[in-house]
């Protein structure tokens, strides 16, 4: 009798403690911008104004979040966009951001473009612990997590690339004359002051350097003078638009340096082609995404993916801009850093989950180059690989893996 008395005492009390074990396991978490259902998001692009042919990275990041909602979205939760443009002015990004913060009550900013938008807002949403998550930019301060913990950077500084590029130059030109081209803002300057830790104690081979505002409606005066200063070798640092007026001033003046693009101006879709192909044969960039426009990955399984959700979901999308590689693997890394939060979408947990990505592989990026971010490192790409122009696509310059 007894021994039958124990038994449902003992079941009840293990029902009793699952019973309130249950609701702390099945807990969510959310702050502004996060339920059961969404997650919002919100974004600056320059839809319009001097970088409008950056505005094509929010459109595919927008038809990639389409794509996961059509597909039940992230842990159920669909993701809403909400880019506005502020035509890379900052007076613009400030007004915009702080509507997505104070109004739309977004759960992080997510990829906003520029360097000088981001930096304009950089301080107002880490006083508010808002995430700046995965900046459109290579400027080395978004990777400066004891000044500004709520900022994320994402692809590789422009410092690093300036000075791979500068290191490129003495060794293909070595006693080469240099001449500069840079845009006057914080990520004209990153690349110049890479561009000559880059070549050293070669500084003295630099026979010129100008620069342009965005707001200026021709280059031709400054490449004018770089010309007249007798360089032999070109470093172009500029927007697609820029770099398009640029190549094509120095062909028209006769004037055949050796030129190296930084990558922000080098897509074959925005720059090259606008420029004439022909003349920017032989230019040397640096990459770390697939060129869209490169037969090597005709058969490549992550490039044949990146094709078909571009003809269904961003149909208007050029498939010779390398903008829209970016915007996909963008969106990409922003969905596992959302799926690795689960049910706790809280400000704070989408700053830790963005800092601790490990040897991440996604489809576009080329082989061998991974994301990895940790509480003391938030540049998740660190790599890069040197391209030469053929007139028709980028052509990697040393073996990735076996492809080139």
């Amino acid at each position: 009798m007894s021994r039958t008395l124990v038994w449902p005492a003992c079941l009840a009390g293990i029902l009793a403690a699952a019973l309130a074990a249950a609701p702390a396991a099945a807990e969510k978490t959310y702050d502004p911008g996060a339920s059961d259902t969404e997650i919002k998001i919100g974004q600056t692009m320059p839809y319009s104004g001097p970088a409008s042919s950056y505005g094509t990275i929010g459109q595919a990041m927008s038809a990639y979040f389409d794509k996961i909602n059509a597909e039940g979205g992230v842990n159920g939760r669909k993701i809403t966009l909400i880019s506005y443009d502020d035509a890379f002015s900052t007076p613009k990004t400030v007004e915009q951001t702080r509507k997505l913060v104070e109004s739309d009550e977004v759960l992080f900013v997510a990829s906003s473009l520029g360097t000088a938008p981001n930096v304009a807002v950089q301080k107002y949403l880490n006083s508010r612990k808002v995430p700046q998550l995965f900046v459109v930019s290579g400027a080395t301060r978004w990777g400066d997590p004891k000044s500004f913990p709520w900022t994320i950077g994402w692809q590789p500084n422009y410092q690093t690339e300036g000075a791979m590029l500068a290191r490129y130059a003495l060794t293909a030109h070595p006693g080469a004359r240099i001449g500069i081209l840079y845009q006057n803002d914080d990520s004209g300057k990153d690349y110049l002051r890479g561009f000559e830790a880059g070549l050293g104690d070669a500084t003295r081979q630099i026979v010129a350097e100008t620069s342009y505002e965005v707001t200026d409606p021709t280059v031709d005066s400054q490449v004018i003078a770089l010309k007249t200063s007798g360089a032999d070798v070109f470093f172009l640092h500029a927007n697609p638009r820029f770099s398009a007026q640029a190549i094509r001033r120095a062909y028209e003046l006769n004037w055949h340096p050796a030129m190296l693009i930084a990558s922000v101006g080098a897509s074959v879709g925005s720059a090259l082609v606008p420029a004439g192909p022909e003349k920017a044969v032989g230019a040397v960039t640096a990459a770390y995404l697939k060129d869209p426009t490169d037969k090597v990955w005709a058969d490549d399984p992550g490039y044949r993916e990146w094709v078909a959700f571009m003809k269904q979901w961003y149909p208007r999308g050029n498939l010779m801009d390398v903008a829209n590689v970016q915007g996909y693997s963008l969106a990409q890394t922003i969905v596992l850093v959302l799926k690795q939060c689960g049910d706790e979408l809280t400000r704070e947990n989408i700053m830790k989950q963005a800092a601790s990505l490990r040897d991440v592989e996604l489809p576009m990026l080329l082989p061998g180059i991974r994301l990895n971010t940790s509480a003391q490192d938030f540049f998740p790409i660190e790599d890069m690989h040197l391209a030469r122009f053929d007139g028709t696509t980028w052509v990697l310059m040393d073996k990735v893996d076996g492809t080139h």
